[in-house]
């Protein structure tokens, strides 16, 4: 069998279509045929070439009734249809889900294809993937028949999904993550996320242009996409936004070396190890650095700032998510809250349980 550096060898020595490597280690040649731009996705990129120069000289049908192409192939055919309209990273991921999920009913025919084998492949991932990865992937699979194959309306059931219970620093975990990164390249990227609310996108996004005064305008944002780093615009209309920033932010950036136009130059993942081993040095839970963005969101609510400006200022499209995710309070305002609550039953009860317990 060759290894990938052979398979890369290959691929760069064949030309007209040249094949390209996947995220999933497969290979696509891309080809146009009557007008219609058509994909061939192999193991390896020499059978995808042979085929792909095969059906554009005809000597090859392609399949043209859709019951006649199997899942994989339905899907593969989707994500193409949709990838200069998705985010890279959605068609990153979407890459994934044929090598990763729904494997028994990946090479059946979409004419032969049955509720009960969509059943059993779900009920087979549900084993060993999580109930969001399974249902992703059961959301691509409809989209791909909605598509190709309409008369099949699946009727699956799907596990449960999993709440998650948002967590978040505390005011003193923070002040301890901000000191232990003073001075280092994950000062400015913790500053953005807890204090100005911004994606981990949108800060590796943030180019010195974008700063007027002490105007940060938020127009654009960094992603990984098949074939590294792409730029794209923000992720909802309402995302593009500019926010003030404040003097100590504007002292942060002053030191910080000017090497090329973007203001922060760790990638993503760069961010959220080095994030990760901050908290374990410091012995803090495990937070992601999403959810710098979730402490910012609670501290406005804490503070009584009205959705729609909390809205504004993180750039939601709606206040959707600050209504269904968003609203919780940082542990430390819950303990004011039952205090202030239990004092008030405590008064109007002549109660001093607190008293009480102390005498005892």
């Amino acid at each position: 069998m060759a290894s990938n550096s052979q398979y890369r060898r290959w691929a760069k020595s064949l030309k007209n279509p040249t094949p390209v490597e996947l995220p999933s280690g497969r290979w696509r040649c891309q080809i146009t045929v009557n007008g219609k731009r058509l994909s061939i996705i192999e193991d390896d990129p020499r059978t995808a070439h042979a085929k792909a120069l095969a059906i554009k000289a005809d000597v090859v049908k392609v399949r043209s009734k859709p019951q006649d192409m199997t899942v994989r192939e339905a899907i593969d055919r989707y994500i193409d249809s949709k990838d200069s309209v998705l985010s890279p990273t959605t068609i990153k991921n979407y890459r994934k889900i044929p090598q990763n999920n729904l494997q028994g009913i990946m090479d059946t025919r979409l004419g032969d294809l049955t509720q009960e084998a969509v059943q059993r492949a779900v009920n087979d991932d549900a084993k060993k993937l999580s109930p969001k990865s399974v249902r992703n992937a059961h959301g691509l699979l409809s989209a791909a028949l909605r598509e190709y194959y309409p008369d099949m309306t699946l009727r699956t059931t799907l596990p449960q999904k999993i709440r998650h219970e948002i967590a978040i620093p505390t005011d003193a975990e923070v002040a301890a993550i901000l000191a232990a990164a003073a001075g280092t390249d994950m000062e400015l990227p913790l500053l953005l996320a807890i204090w100005m609310g911004l994606r981990q996108s949108e800060i590796r996004g943030i180019t010195w242009d974008c700063i007027n005064g002490n105007i940060l305008h938020i127009r654009q944002a960094k992603v990984d996409g098949a074939d590294g780093p792409v730029v794209k615009t923000t992720k909802t209309y309402s995302g593009d936004r500019k926010l003030r920033l404040p003097p100590y932010i504007l002292e942060v950036i002053g030191r910080t070396e000017r090497t090329n136009e973007y203001l922060v130059q760790l990638s993503g993942k760069a961010m959220y190890k080095r994030f990760t081993t901050i908290c374990g040095k410091l012995g803090l839970p495990h937070y992601r650095f999403h959810d710098l963005r979730h402490l910012n969101a609670s501290v406005m609510l804490a503070a009584g700032v009205p959705n729609r400006y909390a809205q504004d200022r993180m750039g939601h499209a709606t206040d959707n998510m600050l209504k269904t995710v968003y609203q919780h309070t940082m542990v430390e305002t819950r303990s004011q809250v039952d205090d202030l609550v239990d004092s008030h039953f405590n008064k109007l009860l002549h109660t001093d349980c607190t008293q009480d317990s102390e005498k005892h």
